[in-house]
């Protein structure tokens, strides 16, 4: 009855079989590694790889993993696993060479059994599991390779409750009192019939007991049962994103006097309700979703879920005013999971990107028919006692939507997510544009034929970049697609599978379905971001719509360059949709690849009402007057907060001021220069043109006359200074913990100066190591396995996990700059680190056998 971390102790090395080695094919060296881990992230880019822009420029290839481990003896006749909260792809387990268990899909949390093939005692101390994994032309954005998320040792008796065996609901809920069902998954893998002991008891956040009860549980050989019991919990405190309380269950087998299993659990008491006349409520509170599509990378951590890393992301975006993410286009790990349950955000975990159709020559594609129904049911169990899971999502951009089969398909996958759990939301991703592709197609490939016959070259909308490339040069003619009567008719089943309309770029229904399907609620599951303005102002105005989920609230790795602004004759142009070689993130993140919020977030803020203060972006002076070549519905403006524009004295520059406010004036060092309407080329923003020169500028805006608030920004002075703080100051041991110092040039005042970027060395001794380099940069040559990294627009971040207890020293030097040194200090850790929760049952610290 035991959990324990099984993340260390690991190696790992690009894969060569026997029968390549015997073909003159080397073996690479193994290399230690602690997980979770990204074995792509560090791999060499090329121009000529063959996913291109879409992951980045990354290779791909084969990786395996080994670890050696002692099973004590004492462990005979018990049942051993492995859980693997995710392997990127194609995973096949081996213990001591024996073929042990696969799992396709790259995100799903998977169980083996290891106990048949295992050595016991201090006479046979190795035993030797691998794991080895792949990826290679088999996704539209960059998933990195390899065992990417949590590993855990479980360990349990004959008589045992299962892995994931105890599911918490509260079916009942006033202010007065909750009633908690325990279900308990009971398993006996013995040879006797036992009658056991059940007993549960409930704490609250502080450790107060505040409900209890127990049940007896017969069980035949090889039986299995589930025992329920019923608790009640008097004026409880219920969860949100704005009040993230949660209880934790500890659940505990008894046979006679001895305990012979237990598992702690920890849950939320909440309700959800969601109707076309009343919108969403949360324990009976309206809520608008502030939502953010999320890919899996962690910058420049790359595929790795790291527990602090997971959690960094939803602080930033919780700080940053969203209330809800999309875990886009795969299922979220357990760490994200946790972190949302804890910091109080709202999630729909989203299953799949394809279905029986194809996106990428070697997708999960090929699998789905065969594994769908065991990855929904390996993702409900990971989700099931996380109140922050609100929806499940069971695709994205499906191009089956718009068709019969795919219909069926739908009410297949929606069926089934309601029968493993009847408490959450059923939604999908439906792009109409998508589910008629087909016709468009068709019609593109008969224009293509008049225009030949004609003699005329092909004009049309076949940009470069796949479906994205396609939705972006048939602009506005894209939202009369999507509210065609054509998508209307052809989606309708689809839809009517789904507890809530899930719409990609589809905000042209939203009014349109509320006079076609009464009865239909939606969602924005993805939108363009350049659009929040008019995308809110239908999100307030129909109770019908419940939210909006923008693309994407942190920049990602791969599909490259989708939100650069790309100029006309400016040095190393890209003509299409997406940047070449070396484009590394999309850029279309609220947040940039490091974390740090880009001038859209601010906008958005203030188009949500929760900013006040107006705020000020300048665009690039470097690139005043140059023609846009392309500038995609996911591209913000080429701008950045900063008045230090050195060597650009008395050139024109461009500045925009975002405030929720009628007109905004603009002051330069005390001076007026000039004032202008909100609300001209775009609600929410005032456009200036001024000459620059050095200074404190000043924004000021009004409303009716009367100030509503200002902000300013400084010039910064001549003198560089390379500065540097951590996130945090204590670490703890262990596998989860990480530190995130942010690197930045500044002057004396702390001004930072965003057009002098340097090269950074970074080193980091002590009990720690360097687990990642890396800037804002979309475009760059550089690794994240080096220890020098260039600034993006004065900054770069560096990310230090421990190695054990001591002293970590972080020193960083910049030419010109003195250097600057960090120290942090890692406290021994025993069970769950402060604030990390391990997944989902651990309850017992154990040794980990190495």
């Amino acid at each position: 009855m035991t959990y324990a971390d099984f993340n260390t102790g690991w190696s790992y090395r690009r894969k060569v079989t026997p029968f390549q080695e015997l073909g003159g094919t080397a073996a690479a060296p193994w290399t230690p590694v602690t997980l979770p881990h990204d074995a792509l992230i560090t791999t060499e880019r090329r121009p000529d790889a063959p996913g291109g822009h879409t992951n980045g420029y990354f290779t791909g290839g084969a990786f395996e993993y080994r670890k050696t481990f002692t099973v004590p003896e004492e462990d005979r006749g018990k049942l051993l696993f492995l859980e693997f909260d995710g392997v990127y792809r194609d995973a096949v387990v081996s213990v001591n060479g024996a073929f042990a268990g696969r799992h396709a899909f790259g995100y799903s949390r998977f169980l083996v059994r290891i106990d048949p093939h295992l050595r016991f005692g201090a006479d046979n101390p190795d035993n030797e599991v691998r794991v080895s994994c792949r990826t290679h032309l088999d996704s539209r954005w960059y998933t990195g390779c390899g065992i990417h998320r949590d590993v855990r040792l479980i360990v349990k008796g004959p008589a045992h409750i299962a892995v994931d065996g105890v599911r918490v609901t509260t079916p009942d809920v006033d202010e007065e009192l909750a009633v908690a069902e325990v279900a308990v998954r009971v398993e006996n893998a013995g040879a006797m019939t036992s009658t056991l002991r059940l007993t549960a008891v409930v704490t609250d956040d502080e450790g107060v007991e505040v409900a209890q009860g127990r049940a007896p549980v017969t069980l035949l050989p090889a039986d299995a049962e589930t025992a329920r019991l019923r608790l009640l919990i008097d004026r409880p405190r219920l969860w949100s994103a704005e009040t993230p309380t949660r209880y934790t269950v500890r659940v505990q087998l008894g046979d006679g006097d001895q305990v012979v299993d237990e598992v702690s659990v920890p849950f939320g008491i909440r309700t959800v309700r969601v109707d076309a006349r009343r919108g969403l409520r949360v324990n009976g509170t309206a809520v608008k979703l502030r939502g953010a599509c999320l890919h899996g990378d962690n910058g420049p951590l790359g595929a790795a879920a790291i527990g602090r890393a997971e959690e960094r992301k939803i602080e930033l975006l919780k700080a940053a005013g969203f209330n809800a993410i999309r875990s886009s286009h795969h299922p979220a790990s357990s760490a994200l999971l946790d972190a949302c349950d804890r910091l109080g955000m709202y999630v729909m975990d989203e299953a799949f990107d394809m279905w029986t159709q194809g996106k990428n020559d070697f997708d999960y594609s090929a699998d789905f028919p065969e594994w769908w129904e065991r990855d929904l049911e390996a993702m409900v169990a990971k989700d099931f006692n996380h109140p922050s899971v609100i929806f499940y999502s069971i695709g994205n951009e499906i191009p089956e939507t718009g068709a019969p089969d795919g219909a069926r398909w739908s009410r297949r996958l929606a069926e089934k997510l309601r029968a493993l759990d009847g408490t959450r939301l059923v939604t999908n991703g439906i792009n109409g544009f998508v589910s008629v592709l087909d016709l468009v197609l068709d019609g593109m490939a008969k224009r293509r034929a008049a225009a030949q016959e004609a003699g005329a070259s092909d004009t049309g909308q076949d940009a470069g970049g796949g479906v994205n490339g396609m939705m972006n040069a048939f602009g506005e003619m894209m939202g009369h697609i999507v509210s065609s009567p054509m998508v209307s008719e052809r989606t309708e089943e689809s839809f009517a599978a789904l507890d809530v309309a899930g719409l990609n770029y589809g905000e042209s229904r939203y009014a349109l379905d509320a006079d076609l399907f009464p009865d239909r609620v939606i969602v924005g599951t993805e939108t363009w971001p350049t659009v929040i303005d008019r995308n809110w102002a239908l999100v307030e105005k129909h109770p019908h719509v419940i939210g909006d989920f923008t693309w994407s609230g942190i920049d990602y790795l791969g599909e490259t360059g989708i939100g650069v602004v790309k100029y006309a004759g400016a040095a190393g142009a890209a003509q299409g949709f997406s940047t070449a070689y070396p484009g590394l993130s999309a850029y279309c993140g609220d947040l940039d690849l490091t974390g740090h919020r880009r001038p859209v977030s601010y906008y958005r803020e203030i188009v949500f009402g929760l900013r006040t203060e107006p705020y000020i972006a300048v665009r690039r002076p470097e690139r005043h007057g140059m023609p846009v070549a392309v500038a995609t519905p996911w591209a913000w403006t080429d701008s950045v907060s900063s008045w230090s524009w050195p060597g650009f004295e008395g050139a024109p520059v461009h500045v925009e001021v975002y405030a929720d406010a009628d007109e905004v004036e603009l002051l330069l060092d005390g001076e007026s220069v000039g004032r202008a309407p909100v609300g001209g080329e775009r609600a929410f923003r005032a456009d200036f043109e001024l000459l620059y020169r050095p200074g404190e500028l000043v924004a000021v805006a009004y409303r009716a006359g009367a100030e509503t608030g200002r902000t300013s920004l400084i010039s910064a002075t001549d003198d560089l200074r390379l500065t540097a703080a951590a996130d945090r100051d204590v670490l703890y041991a262990g596998t989860r913990d990480l530190a995130f110092v942010e690197i930045t040039l500044t002057d004396h005042a702390g001004v930072v100066h965003t057009a002098l970027d340097r090269d950074v060395r970074v080193t980091v001794s002590g009990a720690g190591v360097l687990q990642g380099l890396g800037s804002g940069a979309p475009v760059t040559e550089e690794t994240f396995g080096s220890d020098v990294r260039r600034t993006f627009d004065g900054r770069a971040l560096a990310v230090v996990r421990p190695a054990g207890p001591g002293t970590i020293t972080v020193e960083m030097v910049a030419e010109g700059c003195a250097a600057v040194r960090l120290r942090l200090t890692v406290a021994e850790a025993r069970g769950p680190l402060p604030g990390f929760p391990s997944p989902a049952d651990t309850t017992t610290d154990l040794e980990i056998p190495a």
